[in-house]
């Protein structure tokens, strides 16, 4: 066992971080604007342009000290303790997983229902007024 640290990978970082985000190569180079390749040269490399990796911590969601401080073993801690946390609700089960935020579902569909009604009083003073 060896006690010497690795230095840090930046590019396998942000690959790691990517795939668990379930983002492809070219989906990153869409949301930074480059080509699928540089996403494959930067994935590569051990130091990435800070500018340009603040542009990818952006896409990925993530800080750019996440990126740089990213390791497998802080990624199971996350979900473990996420889970171990979440999981029991009293039945055993995990609950619902939203892939969304439930929170902006419920402000979207309020700001729905305001217009409708603005439409309607409209409406209504347009028929009044005849």
């Amino acid at each position: 066992m060896s006690t010497e640290t690795r230095p840090k990978h930046i590019g396998r970082n942000i690959s790691r971080i990517r795939e668990l985000r379930g983002m492809k190569q070219g989906a990153l180079a869409d949301a930074i604007g480059t080509s699928q390749q540089t996403i494959s040269g930067i994935e590569t490399s051990e130091t990435v342009d800070f500018e340009k990796l603040v542009q990818i911590a952006k896409a990925l969601g993530v800080t750019v000290e996440a990126i740089e401080n990213f390791t497998e073993e802080s990624v199971f801690n996350f979900f473990n303790n996420f889970y171990d946390n979440s999981a029991n609700n009293g039945q055993g089960s995990s609950g619902p997983i939203f892939t969304f935020n439930p929170i902006d579902k419920v402000i979207e569909l309020y700001e729905r229902l305001v217009q409708a009604e603005k439409e309607k009083v409209e409406y209504l003073e347009k028929l009044l007024n005849k």
